[in-house]
């Protein structure tokens, strides 16, 4: 189970492992992923559908809650945008 204070490098590979499960990435693309990859609009897996199981599988992977109105479009632009995003709820834990 993750603990409170994970490095910011657990908390990307868990991301990444995350992104690769729920959404059928091959890992060695999403190995790539940099701060300025596109997420929701530039992968085709992830669509408005797809949002939602992958917010669960980050809250039950990483041991945070997202509330619905933590949710907007800035999170889920980016790689980078969805790292910063979670490791602020880490952080709130």
């Amino acid at each position: 189970m993750p603990a409170v204070g994970q490095s910011r490098a657990e908390i990307d590979r868990l991301l990444r492992s995350v992104l690769c499960d729920v959404l059928g990435l091959d890992k060695a693309d999403v190995d790539e992923f940099d701060a300025d990859t596109g997420l929701f609009g530039h992968l085709p897996e992830l669509d408005s559908m797809a949002v939602a199981g992958l917010l669960t599988e980050i809250e039950d992977r990483i041991d945070i809650v997202i509330e619905d109105d933590d949710v907007d479009g800035e999170m889920l632009e980016t790689y980078g945008g969805l790292l910063a995003f979670t490791e602020g709820k880490v952080a709130e834990r």
